[in-house]
């Protein structure tokens, strides 16, 4: 039951995210996927420490933002 519950609260907060981001500018897309995108490649190049991924994340993000100009 739990696993359930679990699954359609993600689901949630998945369509949630993504209707938030209708209103972003080109240049926040960028910044906001870079982000992830760099938190994804910290987190596997640290083997999950945090401090990596939050690195990872903020030059992604700045990357990001550079590249949405």
């Amino acid at each position: 039951m739990k696993s359930a519950i679990g699954k359609y609260l993600v689901l949630a907060a998945l369509v949630g995210s993504l209707t938030a981001c209708g209103h972003m500018s080109s240049r926040d897309r960028s910044t906001v996927a870079g982000a992830a995108i760099g938190a994804g490649a910290g987190a596997l190049i640290t083997d999950g420490d945090g401090w990596g991924t939050v690195g990872g994340a903020a030059v992604g993000g700045l990357i990001g933002n550079q590249v949405g100009k």
